[in-house]
């Protein structure tokens, strides 16, 4: 409880989380959260799972209702960041010219989108991360015949889908040999590759941008890798994001690919601390960054706890989650793509993988349309258990009732 003033740079899901974790957890001082964005901090991924094609167009979520900031007595600075940290001061300069003095400081300064550099610049060329953007990419895309979507990760198939429900004519490449590359097993991509196909997107893998044409600031055409040419009304790309990290380096503080922080979410400055997309830890001994919702809760909990004087290790089962169309996918763990799979098959839109490694140990799982299958898998992942493989690839076992491998024994027939 020594520290009079915590200010959190960021206040998105995990800034608000933390402010919000410290007041639960007894700190009495002065907490500031300072976000970029206008008004009440907001929930991010409906923009890209739902919100596009709502009818009623594209609205705010708040994590939280003003009231909840003046109970708690948080102080919410909108429309500003953190532009600067003197750390011998301790004191963060802000956008406005305004001076904050912390105790301890929260870094939870996000990410943002990579942008298309051969269009940066092109009023049709849209990239989505806020609730601005995606109100703008709605309100482009509605009188939209062709829409070019650019990047096979969650963003770019979520928009797809999307646009699709909206009746809008859907082409997506992926420039590497697969959609989900790096976020999803072949497994599941293959089943997320029929499902928009089936919807009506074109889906080009391994195909990348080889020209585009613009005529008065827009792009109307696209040339492929492929050589297919295409109208384009709209280009939306989903090609990933990189962490906000200059203001941190800037400050001296050791960054790459993300803030590093220790177990405890501290950085190298030990009265600042940095949480969610913008940090990066060891997970299993890698340098990982996970950009999730549950990251940014989890890593906010760790450091409220690391500030009061009663530390954890922050050691996580991730989880994410993706809906596209009617299709839900639920993933716990992390894989590294060299595990053996196992199929779990209810039926043809009912499955889930189960991922171990060489020692058969399960290390992620990714449930369609089963979240029976997503709830067994966290609380198997956090005990360390050991299913029996043989039990688990027969659907007609339930879950509860699969016993560890070293109890396993044969199914009868």
């Amino acid at each position: 409880m020594k520290h009079e003033s915590i200010v959190i740079a960021g206040a998105g899901h995990a800034g608000v989380a933390a402010a919000f974790r410290l007041r639960a957890l007894g700190f009495q001082g002065m907490v500031t959260l300072v976000g970029d964005e206008p008004g009440l901090p907001y929930h991010r991924p409906p923009l890209s799972k739902t919100a596009l094609a709502h009818a009623d167009g594209v609205q705010a979520q708040p994590l939280r209702q003003e009231a909840l900031y003046e109970r708690e007595h948080i102080q919410l600075l909108s429309g500003c960041r953190v532009q600067a940290i003197h750390r011998s001061a301790q004191v963060v300069e802000l956008s406005d010219g305004r001076e904050l003095d912390y105790g301890a400081l929260i870094l939870a300064t996000g990410s943002r989108p990579r942008t298309l550099t051969q269009a940066e610049a092109a009023d049709n060329v849209h990239t989505l991360r806020t609730l601005a953007d995606a109100r703008r990419i709605r309100a482009a895309v509605e009188d939209s015949q062709h829409l070019l979507v650019v990047g096979g990760g969650y963003i770019g198939l979520e928009v797809a889908a999307s646009a699709r429900q909206m009746g809008i004519h859907v082409t997506l490449v992926e420039q590497h040999s697969r959609i989900l590359g790096r976020v999803a097993s072949a497994q599941t991509a293959a089943r997320f590759r029929t499902l928009h196909q089936d919807e009506g997107v074109v889906l080009k893998e391994g195909v990348g941008i080889a020209a585009l044409t613009a005529e008065s600031g827009r792009i109307t055409h696209a040339v492929l890798t492929d050589g297919t040419e295409l109208p384009v009304d709209n280009i939306i790309a989903g090609i990933g994001v990189l962490p906000n990290v200059e203001v941190a380096q800037a400050a001296g503080l050791e960054a790459d690919n993300g803030i590093r922080v220790d177990a405890t979410c501290r950085t190298s400055d030990p009265v600042i601390y940095a949480i969610g997309d913008c940090a990066s830890f060891l997970y299993r001994g890698m340098p990982v960054r996970l950009e999730s919702v549950q990251n940014a809760t989890d890593m906010a909990d760790a450091a409220a706890r690391a500030i009061i004087g009663e530390p954890v290790s922050y050691e996580p089962i991730p989880w994410f989650w993706s809906d596209q169309y009617a299709t839900k996918l639920q993933m716990a763990g992390l894989t590294t793509g060299d595990e053996r799979t196992i199929e779990r098959v209810h039926d043809t839109s009912r499955v889930s993988f189960w991922h171990v490694d060489f020692e058969d140990r399960l290390v992620a799982v990714e449930a369609i349309n089963d979240p029976q299958a997503f709830m067994m898998a966290k609380r198997w992942l956090a005990a360390a258990y050991q299913p029996s493989l043989t039990h688990l690839a027969d659907p007609s076992v339930a879950l509860k009732d699969i016993p560890p491998a070293e109890q396993a024994t044969c199914i009868a027939g």
